[in-house]
């Protein structure tokens, strides 16, 4: 049987480096703020910004060492230990270079956006290769490494209701401490670092990069991004969900049985039946998404989409 792993050294976020005016503002992070402890940081952003919205401008960050009461999608509960995780949400009110608000269908791309963001992060401070589960997780080996959560706030005055998203990473915690077995953190993964403020730096950076282009192309999924592919296409290369074959399950124990072939123009996921007929599965209404295996076949990786 084997030793339980020892818990890492946990440091705090380094105030100094994440407080840095020259990062701040190479970003377009107009306030970052760090917190010992707290519920919930998305739920403090959507209180803040229903209570002051001044208070609170695009790109606001919240970090927190510690999280009581963090949700997913779906209000499922996760708790990591103080010091372990990446717990970070952003206020978003999407603009164009104009001053122009964004259509508010292209909203359901911002999560994704996110997780291409984290992938990036993952890879240049840690070495660790990931992919995407559509619509919000970001996997290792088919491990659950990080989850992602878009919630809008109030519509206020005939403003374009902002946007609070919400990601969480597990960085330094051991098998023991995972809150499921089909999960993983940066220190299982053979990391070239677990710098919780170096992770936290690098996924600022790359997602203000992404997020501006995303907005200076009105929201436009299939225009190019920062000299390079469009997101669509960037997201959709990394998106492991394609080419399986899936079980979607809707709301009232509604499900599709079929193969994930591509994402539509709103991020949603197109899964064609053994029919052929093609299905829309948006984000806000799949309740889980699974690989599925006909009967009598091999059931394969059935873990990774826990």
């Amino acid at each position: 049987m084997e030793a339980a792993q020892e818990a890492p050294d946990r440091p705090p976020l380094d105030v100094n480096a994440l407080s840095d005016e020259a990062f701040l503002s190479a970003n377009g992070i107009p306030r970052l703020t760090i917190v010992e402890s707290t519920g919930s940081t998305n739920a403090d952003l959507l209180r803040g910004v229903t209570e002051d919205p001044s208070a609170y401008p695009d790109l606001t960050v919240l970090t927190a060492e510690y999280q009581s009461a963090a949700r997913g999608r779906l209000d499922r509960r996760w708790e990591a230990p103080a010091g372990s995780a990446v717990s970070v949400s952003l206020v978003l009110r999407p603009v164009n270079a104009d001053g122009r608000p964004l259509p508010t269908q292209s909203y359901s791309w911002l999560s994704l956006l996110a997780a291409l963001a984290l992938r990036e992060a993952l890879l240049e401070t840690a070495g660790i290769p990931a992919e995407l589960k559509w619509p919000n997780d970001v996997l290792v080996r088919g491990r659950k490494i990080a989850g992602i959560l878009a919630q809008m706030g109030p519509m206020q005055g005939g403003a374009v209701p902002p946007v609070v998203l919400g990601t969480g990473l597990n960085v330094t915690l051991t098998e023991a401490e995972l809150p499921v077995p089909t999960a993983t953190s940066v220190l299982l993964e053979q990391p070239t670092s677990v710098d919780r403020t170096g992770l936290l730096k690098s996924y600022l950076s790359r997602f203000a990069t992404l997020y501006r282009s995303f907005c200076n192309a009105d929201g436009d999924p299939a225009a190019g991004m920062a000299g390079g592919p469009s997101l669509h296409k960037r997201i959709e290369h990394v998106l492991t969900t394609l080419g399986k074959q899936v079980r979607a399950q809707l709301p009232g124990d509604h499900e599709i049985i079929g193969h994930a072939t591509r994402l539509d123009d709103y991020g949603s996921l197109m899964v064609v039946d053994a029919g052929g007929h093609e299905h829309v599965v948006t984000a806000g209404d799949v309740v889980h998404l699974r690989p599925w295996t006909p009967p009598g076949q091999d059931s394969g990786h059935e873990s990774g989409y826990a």
